[in-house]
């Protein structure tokens, strides 16, 4: 009787546990694993395939049909366009906020903040293209803002997302702007707080409000959709930099 429940119990858990591919904005590349980690502690039968990219281009493949079953995306614009067009499920809900950081491979006196952009010694600065990225537009509006974004128009290095602006701000560019959210994975632990990163005042942009949205209905994915909306994950998203809407 005990083997036959056994095998009762294993069936269930191959009929219930099948794949999500979950469309994932490159700032939360850092959190994501972690993210996945606690998810796998309730539903240890799912498996939770992760694209990553900019939202811009998330939001182009779904579009054009590509099967994800659910979209974190930067900014609330690109779910909010998904869920106009009844391609998303549900309306867009903000799951995290995200802030902007300057990143330098070298150290740096932060003293300045964002005014240290127009120093004579930086000749090129990473940022994220704000045609694809919404980290790239907050850092555009935090420049107008401060008002130094037309005389540093020459230094700009584009990423195509945050991940790549990153990448960028340690190796072809003198300094970046990036996630704050992306200093807090082990990767980035050698990079030290007003030694080679500063957060970026952020009375000079827009909060990010970060958006979810179903794109197709399925338990398991309404799943994910309510994990990433618990306590359980705002924790993980607190311990990487982002603020809690």
């Amino acid at each position: 009787m005990k083997k036959i429940l056994t095998l009762l119990l294993l069936s269930i858990s191959v009929v219930y546990g099948g794949t999500i591919s979950i469309a994932v904005a490159a700032n939360v590349s850092y959190a994501i694993d972690d993210l996945k980690k606690e998810f796998k502690k309730t539903h240890p039968n799912t498996k939770v395939r992760v694209i990553l990219g900019s939202s811009g281009k998330l939001t182009a493949q779904i579009k054009h049909g590509a099967p994800y079953d659910l979209f974190m995306s930067a900014n609330m614009k690109h779910p909010k366009a998904l869920y106009r067009e009844k391609i998303a499920l549900t309306e867009p809900v903000v799951y995290a906020l995200g802030s902007l950081a300057l990143l330098s491979n070298k150290n740096r006196d932060f003293s300045n903040g964002i005014y240290l952009l127009q120093s004579k010694k930086i000749y090129k600065i990473a940022i994220a293209n704000p045609k694809t990225a919404p980290y790239g537009i907050a850092a555009m509006e935090a420049l107008t803002n401060a008002k130094i974004k037309k005389s540093l128009r020459s230094k700009f290095v584009y990423g195509e997302s945050i991940s790549q602006t990153v990448s960028y701000a340690v190796t072809a560019a003198d300094i970046g702007i990036i996630a704050k959210s992306s200093l807090y994975s082990k990767n980035m632990s050698r990079y030290k707080k007003n030694i080679n990163w500063v957060a970026i005042d952020a009375k000079l942009y827009t909060p990010i409000k970060q958006g979810i949205v179903m794109l197709k209905e399925d338990k398991e994915v309404k799943a994910f959709y309510d994990f990433i909306l618990s306590a359980d994950a705002k924790k993980i998203f607190k311990e990487y930099g982002y603020l809690l809407p």
